[in-house]
């Protein structure tokens, strides 16, 4: 992060912090509305001017809390909308793009400072930079920018760009076996779920999750051996007595040693079929953290691959939103995610800003 970064990130008065906090929780579902139905009404005159209205007093906000970082990404995004209303600019899916990533990105940095973690990985000084590029690019140049800051911040395509790419088969996937291998993976998940009824449905909720994610992250991950390690990633504990997993009490640390044996189990078995080494890879690697906590191997960051990364994050909110459910629904995917995003030694950031995007549009739907 540079020393002007660095300088808006200076000791934020706490009680003006959470005011901003809260201002945000209240503007950004109502933007994120609009966009919407933007989405499905697109050159709407009066949704333009309501989402331009609506981002507005992001930024008046912040100033008035002397949230300076807030100004910051605010106002370019102010001025990318003021060009989109006036005509000069079209309001392009790379363009909603850009706006939700550094509302996310302004969410979660936020937090971050309130809980007085590091923002280092953010990269917010990349993100304010690209914005102010955009909002000052000639029209050819609008989706070229935006296309390099998304790239540059999150490490991956904007998923309105992959979404127009074709996305080319492994050869593994060549063969109508591919089918009947994703077929017989999602019968193992179904059996894993008959061991509680807490489980019922949860492999669908989780593939559901995951593509949507990998989709909205611009599809760095292969779908289809994404959705493989879903349906496999615990297959690994139908091997392990059912006393040390389904209803644990106290566990002993034999207990504890043979439950952190099943990503291998799973893992072999993908790894001993022809076509599934990266699901294989991502089943073995998705109880590894950030920080190098985990297991089996204790690999950090980089050398994790995305699926597993992404894998840790649903395993977790899934895990939450059980324990929480006597909450209802939504309050308890608020808490998970509130879980989640206080995690990020443990959890990738730009896949956690992915996931919480995913997870918003759930709850306001």
């Amino acid at each position: 992060m540079d020393s002007s970064t660095l300088e808006l990130l200076k000791n934020p008065d706490p009680e003006a912090l959470q005011d901003f906090i809260d201002a945000l929780s209240d503007h950004v579902p109502d933007i994120e509305r609009t966009i919407a139905q933007l989405e499905q009404r697109p050159g709407d005159r009066q949704l333009i001017d309501n989402l331009f209205r609506g981002l507005h007093p992001v930024k008046g906000d912040a100033a008035l809390c002397k949230i300076d970082i807030g100004v910051a990404i605010a106002h370019p995004v102010e001025s990318m909308m003021s060009r989109v209303r006036n005509g000069e600019i079209p309001f392009s899916d790379i363009v909603v793009e850009s706006i939700l990533l550094a509302l996310d990105r302004l969410e979660l940095a936020m937090n971050e400072l309130a809980a007085k973690r590091s923002l280092g990985q953010m990269k917010l000084a990349e993100l304010i930079s690209g914005l102010h590029r955009i909002a000052d690019a000639p029209a050819n140049r609008i989706d070229v920018e935006a296309e390099q800051m998304i790239r540059t911040v999150t490490g991956f395509s904007p998923s309105s760009l992959a979404q127009r790419e074709e996305i080319l088969p492994s050869p593994a996937f060549q063969t109508e076996s591919a089918s009947g291998d994703l077929h017989f993976f999602r019968t193992l998940a179904l059996q894993y779920e008959l061991h509680s009824p807490l489980f019922t449905g949860r492999s669908e909720r989780q593939r559901h999750l995951a593509l949507e994610t990998n989709r909205i992250a611009g599809t760095p991950i292969n779908p289809l051996q994404l959705e493989a390690a879903i349906y496999m990633h615990d297959v690994g504990m139908m091997f392990i007595p059912d006393a040390i997993w389904v209803n644990p009490s106290r566990l002993t640390e034999q207990d504890r040693l043979q439950l952190q044996r099943h990503p291998e189990y799973a893992a072999g078995l993908l790894q001993r079929m022809q076509g599934w080494d990266e699901a294989a890879q991502m089943i073995l690697q998705h109880h590894e953290r950030q920080d190098g906590s985990g297991y089996p191997k204790g690999l950090q960051n980089r050398a994790i691959a995305p699926g597993a990364k992404l894998l840790a994050i649903l395993d977790t909110f899934e895990s939450v939103t059980l324990k929480h459910s006597s909450r209802g629904h939504g309050r308890s995917m608020v808490r998970a995610m509130a879980e989640i995003n206080a995690c990020d030694t443990l959890f990738d950031p730009a896949w956690i800003a992915h996931f919480n995007s995913v997870i918003r549009r759930m709850i306001e739907a």
